[in-house]
């Protein structure tokens, strides 16, 4: 029996970083920014500064970053979930949730990316090209922005503020 395709972010379940069942439900109403992330490629530091930067300034107005290891880009996310929460956290000292490891791309990407990738997105299509790939999704879970990996997360401050309704 085939299951219906999600007609938002809401109705998906990922799994947290113990593994555990996560309905995205649970962000209901807020503005998300889901991220593609990576500890060990070039555009870490720079990418978790500015995404702490953003969550910091707008966590209490509605934003929510939510972050997805994934290793098919150079291997540059190779260690267990454990490993890389205990990285962001100690390094980084990042508060938003950083999620289980999961593929972005092919036949075993998470249900997630293969919604928030539908549409006209993209050089190569839909597929996500490298690490810190990052979609903002509305509050009605609609992705509405999609920004390539080189695409500083500062620069969506006012796309972020818009979305929120703040001037």
């Amino acid at each position: 029996m085939a299951t219906k395709d999600p007609e938002s972010v809401y109705e998906i379940s990922i799994e947290d970083a113990n593994g555990n069942s996560f309905e995205l439900s649970q962000y209901k109403d807020k503005l998300l920014l889901i991220v593609n992330v990576a500890s060990k490629c070039g555009m870490t530091n720079s990418n978790y500064t500015e995404l702490n930067e953003l969550y910091s300034k707008y966590k209490d107005k509605g934003l929510e970053i939510l972050a997805f290891p994934c290793n098919q880009f150079g291997e540059e996310e190779p260690g267990t979930t454990d490993q890389i929460t205990e990285f962001v956290c100690t390094k980084f000292k990042s508060e938003f949730p950083i999620f289980n490891k999961i593929e972005v791309n092919g036949e075993n990407a998470s249900p997630l990316y293969k919604f928030v990738k539908k549409g006209k997105w993209g050089i190569f299509g839909d597929d996500i090209q490298w690490n810190f790939a990052k979609f903002l999704v509305d509050k009605t879970g609609q992705a509405v922005e999609r920004y390539y990996p080189t695409t500083s997360p500062l620069t969506l401050e006012r796309d972020i503020k818009k979305l929120l309704n703040i001037s």
